[in-house]
């Protein structure tokens, strides 16, 4: 429920269940990344999509009340009608909770960008040994499928 009446800060605890949620959906994703488990990775892709979406309307929403209350529809704008008359108590600690926990939110997310990329490297990796061979650079498999090798050795010559 709402404690905050109508203004800039209605959305705070709304925004905070929202933010929860979708951390929780990154860290199973992070869970998943290390498990290289990519049918439950695919499964996290639409309630992260819905979460994620959940966001940007509440963060749209305090955006519209900042501006109809006179300030800038940002951080900045937030903190500025923080600080006046209006703003109901406890704001201010809701508005600090939710900027820490998009903070973890966002470093999570770097993690699991980060274990995207090193399984696209390990992935790729294997697939250029397949296609091209060993790191030596003699074939594993030919382009019809068969494996191929190289003859070394000498050309007798009568």
């Amino acid at each position: 429920m709402n404690s905050f009446g109508t203004g800039p800060a209605a959305t705070l605890i709304d925004e905070q269940n929202a933010m929860l949620a979708l951390t929780a959906l990154l860290e199973q994703e992070q869970e998943q990344l290390i498990a290289a488990d990519i049918e439950r990775i695919a499964v996290l892709t639409e309630p992260k999509a819905q979460a994620a979406t959940q966001m940007a309307e509440l963060t749209q929403k305090r955006h519209d009340a900042l501006t109809a209350a006179g300030h800038e529809a940002s951080e900045i704008g937030m903190q500025a009608w923080l600080e006046t008359a209006v703003a109901p108590a406890g704001a201010t600690d809701a508005w600090k909770k939710l900027i820490a926990m998009a903070e973890e939110a966002k470093e999570i997310n770097r993690i699991n960008g980060t274990l995207i990329n090193k399984q696209m490297v390990r992935n790729q990796t294997v697939l250029n040994v397949l296609q091209h061979g060993s790191v030596q650079g003699s074939p594993v498999y030919g382009p019809k499928g068969q494996t191929e090798s190289k003859s070394i050795g000498r050309h007798i010559v009568a």
